[in-house]
């Protein structure tokens, strides 16, 4: 059939090329022989990303100006030696391995003070002439809960614009610590990228947070050192720098036009923010949301990181009342540095099923969608460690590495909150649908979109969407060649309507091989209804052990086989792999539209019960012991037709 079909359209092709060119018509036995048969081997001559790619998009090391302050020794070299599977030492002096090396990674070092951390850690006679340099310093060689106290200190001052200006001035762009400090963080990805078996990616995080809302962005260079190296990244600290995003994309766009090469930002933590993370009508700086700002913005961030070690974000039970696991690792106390409380009218530009839906709107106002990203999963750790398993996880920072006692230590606390301890999440990961191990071939794909979050286990996830998927798609084990025939991979916008069908779906997730089984997945819809009203519904497509769902269209509980006692789970519930085509069963083709799957597993451990059988800790009574792990596909995006 495909091959009738390309047939057909190489005759189209030459008839139209005969008739303005005035040529004579090929006969048909050379027009078959235009394409040549497909080979016995299906894989074979395959165009498509075959397998995921697994990697962070987020890790700081000891050059990070918060995470040496932590007490982080560990340079970016054991970063990625670390992430390639190595065995390592870590900062706190323990010996520590991933189960299973990553296949890429971006390191995010924080640009603002590049240099400040190395000279801090070695007392240099400028940082200890100055009474906060030297409070920091003793807090730095104190350790434990003196480091934190200390780090938090500088983060608070940071956030909040009183770092003290004569101490930090050698430390700005156009410093030597500064120029080589980002030179050590070029040439370290540039010693450990490997094309083929492991990619290297140069980085940086620019970490916007003014008066504490969290607005950072992380940007990924698709180069290597001898473009990156003829720019210095952008900062957030004046005269210099800007907390504005429009200060980042100007960056961005003077880094392509006087390089040549490529980049992107992506935003992370808008749980963090108080609402200013997607905005509709004003930005925080003062800003209109107006068709510059959605031109930029969608210009300059394909990718979003819903979930990572501050919590998760892919959802808040407040936006989304009727769905049962919306309420999964939430952080909504305030902002970065609790100098803020939460109010749940933040809460709509903070998450991004919400952000998606507000993508919509502005969309329909604008003609562009701001808000139109992949999904990806990160650590964040401060650590130079990677780790997003929950029985190997190494905390936020240095000061919470294992030990009988870290639960006790909160993230940050202060008069008016608390984010304790027992409430970091140990995530995640991001998958990347690449033809290649390659910069190239991974960062085109986060340019399309075709990636997809998880909070840290290797759960496989195909999405696809189209117009013509059928229960028959199923009986071949060719998934991928089916969806890439028939339909557009996850990350795309669905092709144009034909005829009067409703988008169909084809859909599938595979257990992490040495993870929990799958309890179910589900497709996640969000519309701009006639009325110009968001909304959304969350249906359940496909799950295990013979459910059936009740009156009210809920499907029961999976159940749960955790062994509190061991920290153990069995596999004797759920399954391995779930298969579906699902059509859109209230499809209206007048309404913007997007869907993307959330996959979740069985209930298993989560770190804090590992700390109490391993350590005998002490868990707080409203500590989680047990979650469902998930992961998150990037949407498939409809776009009623013109006219």
């Amino acid at each position: 059939m495909i091959r009738h079909i390309l047939v057909a359209m190489s005759l189209c092709a030459v008839l139209s090329s005969a008739s303005h060119a005035n040529e004579a018509v090929p006969s048909k036995a050379a027009a078959e022989g235009t394409f040549p048969d497909r080979p016995f081997s299906p894989y074979a001559n395959r165009t498509f990303p075959e397998r995921p790619l697994w990697g962070d998009t987020h890790l700081h090391t000891s050059l990070s100006l918060d995470a040496g302050l932590f007490g982080n020794t560990l340079p970016p070299d054991t970063a990625w030696r670390f992430a390639k599977g190595e065995q390592v030492v870590s900062s706190t002096g323990q010996p520590v391995r991933l189960a299973r090396p990553l296949d890429w990674m971006v390191l995010t070092d924080h640009t603002d003070s590049m240099g400040f951390a190395t000279d801090l850690q070695a007392g240099k006679p400028n940082i200890l002439a100055d009474p906060k340099g030297l409070e920091w310093y003793q807090g730095f060689n104190e350790g434990g809960d003196a480091a934190a106290r200390a780090a938090f200190d500088l983060i608070t001052n940071f956030s909040q614009g009183t770092l003290p200006e004569e101490l930090f001035a050698s430390y700005q762009p156009g410093s030597d610590a500064f120029a080589f400090t980002w030179e050590q963080i070029v040439m370290a990805a540039e010693a450990h990228n490997d094309p083929g078996n492991f990619t290297a990616f140069i980085g940086f995080e620019w970490t916007s947070v003014p008066g504490g809302f969290n607005l950072h962005r992380n940007v990924m260079l698709r180069d290597g050192a001898i473009r990156a190296l003829q720019m210095v990244p952008p900062t957030t600290e004046a005269p210099l720098g800007s907390t504005d995003p429009n200060f980042l994309y100007d960056w961005l766009e003077t880094y392509q036009a006087e390089t040549g090469g490529r980049a992107i930002a992506f935003a992370h933590n808008g749980n963090l923010s108080n609402g200013w993370m997607f905005p509709t009508e004003g930005t925080y700086h003062g800003g209109t949301v107006d068709a510059d700002y959605v031109a930029k913005r969608a210009k300059w961030e394909p990718h979003y990181e819903v979930t990572q070690i501050k919590g998760d974000g892919e959802a808040h039970p407040f936006l989304s009342p009727e769905d049962d696991f919306a309420d999964y690792e939430n952080w909504d106390v305030g902002n970065l540095d609790i100098t803020e409380l939460k109010t749940e009218d933040m809460l709509a530009g903070e998450y991004a099923r919400e952000a998606l839906k507000r993508g919509l709107l502005l969309e329909e106002k604008f003609g562009v969608n701001p808000y139109k990203f992949g999904m990806g999963g990160a650590t964040d750790s401060h650590t130079s460690l990677a780790t997003a398993e929950e029985e190997n996880f190494f905390g936020k920072s240095v000061s919470v590495e294992p030990s009988p006692t870290r639960i006790e230590h909160p993230f940050i606390a202060n008069d008016l909150g608390e984010i304790p301890g027992h409430m970091l999440v140990a995530s995640g990961y991001t998958a990347v649908w690449a033809t290649d191990n390659t910069r190239s071939a991974i960062f085109d794909a986060f340019k399309r979109r075709e990636t997809y979050a998880t909070t840290g286990p290797r759960i496989g996830l195909r999405f696809f969407g189209g117009w013509e998927f059928t229960e028959d798609d199923l009986e071949s084990r060719l998934i991928a060649d089916v969806g890439y025939t028939k339909g557009v991979p996850m990350g795309g916008d669905l092709r144009p309507r034909e005829g009067d069908a409703a988008p169909s779906f084809l859909i599938a997730a595979l257990r992490d091989p040495i993870g929990a089984n799958l309890d179910r997945v589900q497709v996640v819809k969000g519309w701009l209804d006639a009325e110009g009203t968001l909304q959304e519904k969350v249906f359940d497509v496909a799950w295990s052990d013979d459910r059936q769902p009740d009156a009210n269209g809920k499907l029961p509980p999976v159940g749960s086989t955790v062994d509190v006692e061991n920290a153990s789970w069995s596999n004797s519930i759920g399954t391995a792999e779930l298969l579906t085509i699902w059509t859109d069963p209230e499809f209206d083709p007048s309404e913007r539209a997007f869907y993307y799957l959330r996959a979740l597993e069985i209930p298993t451990p989560r770190w804090v019960l590992y700390d109490k059988v391993r350590f005998g800790a002490e868990l707080p009574a409203d500590a989680q012991l047990t979650h469902q792990e998930r992961a998150y596909s990037s949407p498939i995006w409809y776009t009623p037709a013109e006219g």
